[in-house]
């Protein structure tokens, strides 16, 4: 099994003191940060946008993980790149607006590492045309929008699917996991093939990142 990646939510963060749980998060050992954008159209929710992503970017070397849960994200797309996004993830969903194909190869020639997600009630079917042009799949253990939500383990199967053709072709696709991931919701999805976890209230709850960061890899 792969050392598992751990990418803390900021959007479980306390935003009155950012600047603080980004010290704590990297002190932590934490590997990426990941940033959820939502517009209140794709999803019933509204967070922020580029301004914060650049914010960000100023207070930490950490790579970027931005999941664009938004309406045409091609549109978009250059103002996270020029945030400073070090990857930045897509939604197949038609509710997205945009031409799925043509905003990987986007992301891709703008030397960024190209994610494209699903949601839970997506077939893996789906994203298949496009596994090979990505770097990340993630895929929703909930369904996207709020956090706190409980980890949906149905959404194993689309995992165990991801990490089988990874592994016929020897791929270095990664597979990123998000929703509901807790100590044990993450071995779970380690024992099916993900190799990045996405964690909010898990960590951002606790009274120790430290610790809660040891336990999402299982030590």
């Amino acid at each position: 099994m792969p050392f598992p990646l751990v990418a803390p939510s900021l959007l479980a963060a306390d935003f009155s003191h950012l600047a603080d749980e980004i010290r704590r998060v990297e002190s932590a050992g934490v590997d990426w940060l990941h940033l959820d954008i939502m517009d209140g159209h794709f999803v019933d929710n509204i967070s922020f946008g580029p301004a914060l992503v650049a914010a960000v970017r100023k207070q930490t070397q950490l790579p970027l993980d931005v999941h664009l849960m938004i309406e045409h994200p091609d549109h978009y797309l250059p103002r996270f790149l020029e945030a400073g996004a070090n990857a930045i993830t897509v939604h197949i969903e038609q509710e997205a607006k945009h031409d799925v194909a043509s905003t990987l190869r986007a992301i891709n020639a703008a030397n960024c590492r190209a994610g494209l997600s699903l949601n839970p009630s997506t077939p893996f079917e789906a994203v298949e045309p496009f596994l090979s042009e990505l770097d990340l799949l993630l895929i929703m253990t909930v369904h996207p929008g709020f956090g706190g939500q409980s980890f949906r383990p149905e959404m194993m199967g689309k995992v165990r699917r991801a990490r089988d053709w990874r592994n016929a072709r020897n791929a270095s696709l990664d597979i990123e996991v998000d929703g509901g991931i807790n100590a044990d919701t993450a071995q779970i999805a380690l024992e099916n093939g993900a190799n990045i976890l996405v964690a909010g209230t898990s960590i951002f709850r606790a009274t120790d990142y430290r610790h809660a960061v040891s336990r999402l890899r299982g030590f």
